[in-house]
């Protein structure tokens, strides 16, 4: 990569990497569902304007449905999921299940598609899932009176359910487009699914809309997550996509639980477990293989 590159690369980490700080501030006040319906209301009116761009209107309205349906999967139900997991545990934990997303892409990948992984792939979602495993089942936030710091183990363990529940869907979505939208412009289907996803939780978000004035920085931090880790971040993704292609795109993966972690840190107070970066570094090895990242010299079979 080019340093030009390298540092929008670096720019998305950081902001998908702040997402679960401003989820954390914001989901305080509003709640979860009205958090994440305002995360993608606000998104889908900051990138309306891709649509005068040539082509993008008319790619979308040709495939409006597929769009607005895919933007369910692959906004407004993961979003709230992750809304509603900051709420009960840190956000750098949060970041690191969110790691897991190109696992559950090629695991239903593997089940819907029939794209069947080779013998490095395979070993890279065993190892990924022995990761997640160790971090749900291990010591990461957990005091020897099974309590962690947000809340009892159970609700702990229902949050880091909702967080991996989320890269499932990302994974529908992701075999889903594949499927149904391949050829769709990019900012197309970017804008469009903000749109689906907004719209899928309008009535939540109404329903359960805080009955107490809401603070400014709840506001803010809703916005900043809104426009900074979704509108811009989408556009900036695409833009490393179309530079660098979509394999190195995919490794920012890795560096977004590095960046939440450092927030978390340095502005919640969160403290960081040797077991949690451990963990995190076994679900990224798994992750790296998992996509083809990676791949191991597998010895030949003599003929």
């Amino acid at each position: 990569m080019n340093p030009v590159l390298v540092l929008e690369f670096l720019l998305l980490a950081s902001l998908w990497g702040a997402s679960f700080l401003f989820m954390r501030l914001g989901g305080a006040e509003f709640g979860a569902l009205p958090m994440a319906g305002m995360r993608v209301t606000l998104a889908a009116l900051f990138l309306l304007p891709v649509f005068l761009i040539k082509g993008v209107w008319a790619d979308f309205r040709s495939r409006a449905k597929l769009i607005l349906f895919v933007g369910l999967l692959n906004s407004g139900i993961p979003f709230a999921l992750f809304a509603y997991a900051v709420l009960h545990i840190p956000t750098g934990l949060t970041a690191i299940l969110n790691a897991t997303v190109p696992l559950s892409g090629a695991l239903v990948a593997w089940i819907w598609l029939k794209d069947r992984p080779g013998a490095s792939r395979v070993l890279g979602l065993v190892i990924g899932f022995i990761g997640v495993v160790l971090l749900v089942i291990g010591k990461s936030g957990f005091s020897a009176s099974g309590v962690v710091s947000d809340g009892p183990v159970a609700q702990t363990l229902v949050a880091m359910g909702a967080c991996l529940l989320a890269t499932v869907f990302y994974g529908i979505a992701a075999s889903f487009t594949k499927r149904y939208l391949t050829g769709a412009h990019p900012l197309a289907t970017a804008t469009g699914s903000q749109i689906g996803a907004a719209l899928g939780l309008a009535l939540p978000t109404i329903w359960l809309w805080p009955s107490a004035p809401v603070s400014s920085t709840a506001w803010m931090a809703t916005a900043a997550v809104a426009l900074l880790c979704t509108s811009i971040a989408y556009i900036l993704f695409f833009h490393i996509i179309e530079k660098a292609g979509p394999s190195r795109a995919l490794t920012v993966t890795f560096l977004v639980p590095v960046f939440a972690l450092i927030y978390g840190a340095l502005l919640l107070n969160e403290i960081i477990t040797p077991w949690m970066v451990g963990c995190g570094l076994v679900i990224v090895c798994g992750t790296a293989l998992s996509t083809g990242l990676v791949r191991l010299p597998w010895p030949r079979r003599a003929d």
